[in-house]
């Protein structure tokens, strides 16, 4: 199947797109990155709903396998249930991506072909009221991936000291009002525990004192802290990468899609460090990187949405993609 066909199937599914539905995010791109051929080896480190996975199936068969990773039970099944027809091509495991260098020490397939990694949330997690990731529902005050563990976003927010929850806002959500909105959010559980998402983007609104319709949520930045702080998203990012690339062969490569700048920022560091390149700032005299040439660019610089596909699907307008490659 072409890009231009295959951008198109997925632009008519964004187009249709029901609450639950899931379009993955730069699919064309994903596939032409990662060289997907018959009897390859690949895996999705995120799987989400499957709409990468699937992609990959139709191009490795005759002889490929799958392995997806994800650490979202209810998601997880939801999955299998989709690739249901590749049955027999796929491994599906209910796991942290960062737990991948395990599963492929653990497991008796060969060098990998390709990863990918997609850091995003995934649909069917923002819009299920209920897990609580979305200020635009009423469910509990949740946003946990891995419904296992037992920290809850309702925890942060009510446990935190008023320090505490400054500095997770202003680090994980760059917020700038961190502390305003911190001490708002303290004031507002004295009176009784914050238990619902509306509670809190109520509050975050009220101390950012944003009144009438505005592009951007005013709770957006907060929120996303505090789903990163919960699901401890960007601990062993760093790590995760130097220590999947010895399980690829020779030109296998991994392909990140990152949503937002501390991501982002993380895989560039991380891709330009395996490449052999100073990450230190330091003079040259001074720099303490390890130099070593373990991979190379294939993207020299973050690879975006086209505007068709940002029009058809919004959720993919802050994608930034990333590839590197194993020498």
């Amino acid at each position: 199947m072409s890009r231009s066909i295959l951008q198109a199937r997925f632009m008519k599914q964004a187009s249709e797109n029901t609450p639950t539905e899931h379009v993955p995010v730069m699919i064309g791109e994903v596939l032409d990155l990662l060289q997907c051929k018959p009897a390859g080896v690949f895996v999705d480190a995120t799987l989400g709903l499957g709409g990468h996975a699937l992609a990959i199936l139709e191009r490795i068969q005759p002889g490929g396998l799958l392995i997806g990773l994800d650490r979202d039970r209810e998601t997880l099944e939801k999955a299998r249930l989709r690739l249901q027809p590749f049955s027999g091509a796929i491994r599906l495991l209910h796991e942290n991506f960062k737990n991948l260098p395990l599963v492929l020490n653990n497991s008796a397939v060969g060098p990998i072909d390709g990863i990918v990694l997609d850091l995003g949330v995934s649909s069917y997690q923002l819009l299920s009221p209920e897990r609580g990731f979305s200020f635009q529902g009423d469910g509990m005050l949740d946003m946990r991936m891995d419904r296992s563990q037992r920290q809850t976003a309702a925890d942060l927010v009510n446990n935190l000291a008023e320090a505490q929850l400054a500095e997770i806002i202003h680090r994980y959500g760059e917020e700038r009002l961190a502390r305003r909105i911190a001490g708002a959010i303290v004031a507002a559980r004295e009176e009784g525990p914050i238990s619902r998402a509306s509670q809190l983007a109520e509050i975050v609104r009220r101390a950012m004192r944003v009144h009438g319709h505005t592009s951007i949520h005013p709770a957006t930045r907060t929120f996303q802290a505090l789903r990163i702080a919960v699901n401890q998203e960007l601990e062993g990012l760093e790590e995760f990468f130097g220590e999947v690339i010895p399980f690829l062969k020779p030109g296998g490569r991994v392909v990140t899609i990152a949503f937002h700048s501390l991501e982002d920022r993380i895989v560039k560091r991380t891709f330009r460090s395996l490449t052999g390149q100073c990450v230190c700032a330091r003079p040259p005299e001074l720099c303490i990187c390890p130099r070593e040439v373990r991979a190379h660019l294939v993207t020299q610089h973050a690879l975006k949405a086209s505007l068709a596909e940002v029009e058809a699907n919004p959720r993919s307008r802050g994608a930034r993609l990333r590839c590197i490659e194993r020498v």
